[in-house]
């Protein structure tokens, strides 16, 4: 996850709306089972679509009161408490 990407997808929808991120989801979520995709292209499917999911969860923490940047530090401290147990 880039902190600095996750941080334009959030700014993108407080501006336009949620919904083109997650319909953005489906789509590469659906390309995810084309057969002739090359492991690094799955790869950087996945790092889009992992970034949009944190966009959705800063989002979510920016609706019930947090400022931005404190909603993108405890999105991160959360992920980074994940990535270590």
């Amino acid at each position: 996850m880039k902190l600095p990407v996750i941080k334009h997808l959030t700014q993108f929808i407080e501006e336009n709306d949620q919904d083109y991120i997650i319909e953005t989801i489906e789509v590469l979520e659906a390309m995810t089972v084309i057969s002739s995709l090359k492991d690094e292209e799955l790869d950087v499917i996945g790092e889009l679509i992992s970034n949009m999911y944190g966009a959705l969860e800063v989002q979510k923490l920016i609706k019930s009161g947090s400022n931005q940047k404190e909603a993108l530090n405890t999105f991160m401290k959360r992920v980074m408490g994940s990535i270590d147990k």
